[in-house]
């Protein structure tokens, strides 16, 4: 048995046997039952995979001091020998793996230190655990069940891949997650983080387990057959007082010194638009049916394009902005039917003569695109691409399964049915370049151009013809940022984007992106876990807020703006195509849509606080903790408070900003004084 200390903690392994028998930060006991120290799978040749334990490892070697242990586990039908180091220094428990292959097998990904930590507070864990989760945007998550109930729980990556998995660079933003607890002395932390400059691909995820909450962060090796692994990075464990904050301070620290390609602060960043800084208020909608679905896909009132003109100078007269329309149903060919989108739907002239109209106002226009599938025929109108996909054999291009064979997209299957475009193939770069050089010389100026490609990865691919290695690892990274930065060369002032925010590796290149927050209340509740880390880099937009859980039967929309507000994001609102407000993109209740006349009264209020006393923080600022905001419930549930605020520190500057989105004056308590928001309205305190 050996133990090792580290800050207030301290972690007993069984060297023999491989696995961590204890762990305990102050009086706390965190884990709740052994745990391995690693687990890795292995592809044979054939295609096979088996996973082992570090438990079912022979050790061979050990290394042990003071502050530091080294373990080597031989696994002999396997071919691999995996040698764990963990190192104390600086408070944290540093861990470095590497894998030594003597066969033909390949690892594909190993998993270090699944620790299984104390039950979540809704699963009545003792300590009130709670999990800091990069989801998306940023999650607090309480419950394991409600996360798994939601249908964005936990699920096992694979081929051919989902939109929704639990993979960082993708919906996943940043490699890191937390344990919130109740500590000896308040609210604690137990940080977990991926300090990996290169920022391969990972799995980052937790699920129940033993009667607790196991903490899993696979590494995707990214190795041929034959070949060692050695992961060059520490992953971090980091015991902390405080908050959620707290916890995402250890990270930013470690991000700061360590930024990816491409990556400058706003204020630094000489290639942004002008329209970056101007706050824009997003406006969408489709010139297309009104639901993704709808079959006929027919052309509605906001067809031809130029029909949104008298809507756009409504809604700029009343918010006093300057807007962003951003279209979907656009595309030439079918809605959501990737690669190929240029010309415009129907009549490309109204679409030139639509832009030209918007520029002379002062307003942009940008169109969602839809990723890297590659559609063989679309399910909403007359469109088929199959016979030039047999002829010119484009199948090579596809992503393709450790068998080599090539599925069926598993991504929007609604709307289409197709494959999966790998971007790391010749073919594959070619079809993409063929399809989006029309749309990144135009004058459009934002392209959502990877919609589906949640945080802007790509999709697994075990190709051993394109060229890259036969299974997900760094490689994916670096392809992405590559294959981005040309396009950004090519598209020029022309912002790009994806759903959900940018993943870290790509925020550079995707300088705007579909912020979809909402997302968060279906597994917990959202915090600015993402503007915390990123917003000095890049700022994005609130969405269409797809799959909203809140009631349609109560206007909940001022509150959404507000948060989307508060957090240095652009308001968006989706439009009808009679021009009324929907509740969220995806909405069949129009009988209680919000009401339009409040929400643009409410825009026009935060747009005047920005222009005269946030811009310096909203804009291009650092978020801080704040002070603790004691106040009552919103009245739609998932408990969150009817005061959004925020925190920021700009120009030596540091300032809380108080939302009040509902239509009566709130009083709250900020760090224990009394102050009153007005209805509809925000003010700032000052924290110096």
């Amino acid at each position: 048995m050996s133990i090792l200390q580290f800050s207030n903690g301290m972690i007993s392994v069984d060297t023999a046997r491989g696995s961590v028998v204890s762990m305990t930060v102050g009086t706390k006991t965190l884990l709740m039952t052994e745990s391995p120290l690693f687990r890795f799978c292995v592809r044979c040749p054939d295609a096979h995979a088996e996973v082992f334990s570090s438990v079912s490892g022979t050790l061979c070697d050990a290394k042990i001091h003071e502050t530091a242990l080294t373990l080597s586990y031989r696994f002999g039908a396997s071919g691999m020998t995996v040698t764990l180091s963990m190192i104390t220094a600086d408070g944290a428990l540093n861990v470095y793996v590497t894998a030594r292959n003597t066969g033909e097998n390949m690892i594909e990904w190993i998993e270090v230190m699944p620790l299984i930590l104390p039950s979540l507070r809704g699963e009545g864990g003792a300590l009130n655990g709670e999990m800091l989760y990069p989801y998306n945007e940023g999650a607090i998550v309480d419950s394991v069940q409600m996360r798994q109930a939601s249908g964005l729980g936990s699920i096992e990556p694979e081929y051919p891949s989902r939109g929704s998995y639990l993979i960082f660079p993708n919906m996943i933003c940043s490699q890191m997650m937390a344990y919130l607890y109740d500590g000896d002395d308040g609210r604690a932390a137990l940080y977990l983080g991926a300090h990996d400059a290169s920022r391969g691909v990972k799995g980052i995820d937790f699920n129940s387990a033993k009667g607790g909450v196991e903490m899993i962060f696979r590494c995707f090796c990214g190795v041929d057959y034959g070949a060692d692994y050695e992961a060059g990075f520490p992953f971090v464990i980091k015991p902390v007082s405080g908050d959620w904050e707290a916890a995402a301070e250890v990270y930013r620290t470690w991000f700061e010194e360590n930024l990816p390609k491409r990556l400058a602060k706003i204020a630094d960043n000489k290639t942004l638009p002008d329209w970056y800084e101007d706050n824009p208020f997003v406006i969408s909608y489709p010139v297309r049916g009104i639901h993704d679905m709808d079959i006929p896909m027919n052309p509605n009132g906001l067809y031809p394009y130029t029909n949104g003109l008298p809507l756009i100078d409504e809604i700029a007269e009343k918010t006093d902005a300057r807007l962003l329309v951003l279209l979907m149903h656009w595309e030439g060919t079918a809605p959501w039917a990737p690669p190929y989108v240029w010309p415009p739907y129907g009549d490309p002239d109204n679409f030139d003569e639509y832009l030209e109209a918007l520029h002379a106002r002062g307003h942009m226009l940008g169109v969602y695109c839809s990723g890297f599938g590659y559609t063989i025929n679309s399910n909403l109108v007359d469109y088929n691409c199959a016979e030039a996909y047999e002829k010119n054999g484009l199948e090579a291009g596809m992503c393709a399964a450790p068998n080599g064979e090539i599925s069926i997209s598993r991504i929007c299957i609604g709307q289409r049915s197709g494959y999966d475009i790998c971007p790391a193939s010749e073919l594959g770069k070619s079809i993409l370049a063929d399809a989006y050089l029309p749309l990144l010389t135009s004058k459009v100026d934002y392209a959502q151009i990877l919609d589906q490609n949640h945080g802007g990865g790509q999709y697994f691919c075990y190709s051993k013809e394109h060229g890259h290695a036969p299974a997900p690892g760094p490689w994916m990274t670096e392809n992405m940022q590559n294959l981005l930065g040309e396009w950004n060369d090519t598209a020029g002032q022309i912002l790009l984007g994806c759903e959900s925010a940018a993943a870290e590796p790509f925020i550079g290149n995707l300088l705007f992106s579909d912020n979809r927050f909402p997302l968060c209340y279906l597994i917990g509740r959202p915090v600015p876990l993402y503007a915390y880390f990123y917003h000095e880099y890049v700022r994005n937009f609130m969405g269409n807020q797809i799959c909203c859980p809140f009631p349609t039967t109560m206007d909940t929309l001022c509150y959404r703006l507000g948060y989307s507000f508060s957090i240095g994001d652009c308001m968006t609102v989706v439009l009808c195509p009679d021009g009324a407000l929907m509740h969220s993109w995806g909405t069949r209740d129009f009988v209680h849509a919000p009401d339009k006349e409040k929400a643009l009264a409410f825009v026009a209020r935060m747009m005047k606080f920005y222009r005269e006393e946030a811009k310096p923080f909203l804009y291009n600022g650092r978020m801080i903790e704040g002070l603790p905001v004691e106040c009552g419930l919103a009245p739609f549930g998932h408990n969150l408070p009817e005061i959004l605020s925020s925190a920021w520190e700009a120009d030596g500057k540091r300032v809380q900003i108080l939302i009040n989105a509902f239509d009566e004056d709130i009083t709250c308590k900020v760090g224990g004084k009394e102050v009153t928001v007005p209805a509809g309205n925000v003010i700032c305190i000052d924290l110096q």
